[in-house]
């Protein structure tokens, strides 16, 4: 019987050495290639312990309804903004669970994001999308795919800090630099 010859399986059916030996190899390049990739994306729980710097935004006081106050945040190449919107917001602090911030950076082609005091909107002056800074930075309508990372805040003394992100501001592999 030569090499190239079927042989019998365990299911009665024939299976060419050549095939199952082809099969066999294209497994293992895929199963290493899952490991390489698992190696070189840090797991959530990474990202989670970043080492974020604490910014102090604005003082709780200063901050007025409807208000928007730009800052930068985790660094000088990350515009973000602060807004005190007039409803409880997800992830919001302050009185009425109302004060939110979130990187200015669209997620659809990084181009830098206007708030709509009047719509209540952060919206992309590039192509139309719109985000509801109200329910966590979620994409209402427009090109983009993804929520708007938003800043973690805290308020310490009276004074409204930036913590942490939560998503991936865009064009970047990782938050910190």
């Amino acid at each position: 019987m030569s090499n190239d010859q079927d042989k019998p399986t365990s299911a009665g059916k024939s299976i060419a050495r050549r095939d199952f030996l082809l099969g066999g190899s294209l497994l293992g390049l895929a199963s290493g290639a899952g490991l390489t990739a698992a190696a070189t994306v840090p797991s959530a729980s990474a990202a989670a312990k970043a080492d974020f710097p604490v910014v102090d935004v604005a003082k709780l006081s200063d901050i007025a309804d409807g208000g928007e106050i730009s800052f930068d945040y985790p660094d000088a190449d990350s515009p973000a903004v602060l807004v005190k919107l007039d409803q409880p917001a997800e992830g919001g602090i302050g009185p009425n669970e109302s004060i939110v911030a979130y990187s200015m950076l669209c997620t659809h082609k990084g181009c830098q994001l206007n708030f709509q005091k009047e719509h209540g909107m952060l919206i992309c002056p590039c192509h139309w999308s719109s985000f509801d800074p109200a329910k966590g930075g979620r994409i209402i309508i427009g090109q983009a795919s993804d929520r708007l990372p938003q800043i973690t805040l805290r308020i310490s003394d009276g004074v409204v800090q930036a913590v942490g992100v939560n998503g991936l501001i865009y064009g970047r592999q990782t938050n910190i630099i």
